[in-house]
């Protein structure tokens, strides 16, 4: 594993950490979003369950490096379902750019873990 690949895990697991804890806890600004997207408060803490579960096997895939690759992969389905619902919406670029930002950096993050497993 490269020290790119370990920075962007960490980071992705930090970010992720602190979005599923506020969709689990069910915070106000959570809350809100949940609202805006159509989803009750009970389906997005099912999705910081997800992404507390990404940030599990992204943190396992410092040793055990195909959990990080699965686990990059579902939070890549994630984003993409978050921007698949900003775009439906009819959300400007202020709204899904987060879910862009971070699928890149997850995109970015897969590719240098694949490549270090070849």
């Amino acid at each position: 594993m490269t020290l790119a690949a370990i920075i962007l895990a960490v980071l992705l697991a930090l970010i992720f950490a602190a979005l599923g804890t506020a969709k689990i806890l069910a915070l106000q600004p959570m809350r809100e979003l949940a609202g805006e997207a159509g989803f009750s408060v009970a389906a997005y803490r099912r999705i910081g369950v997800l992404e507390i579960a990404a940030v599990i096997g992204l943190l396992i895939g410092l040793v055990q490096p195909l959990i990080g690759i699965l686990a990059g992969a579902g939070l890549l389905l994630l984003l993409g379902g978050a921007l698949v619902v900003h775009l439906r919406k009819g959300d400007g670029p202020r709204k899904y750019a987060p879910a862009i930002v971070c699928g890149i950096l997850v995109a970015a993050y897969l590719v240098l873990q694949v490549m270090a497993a070849r």
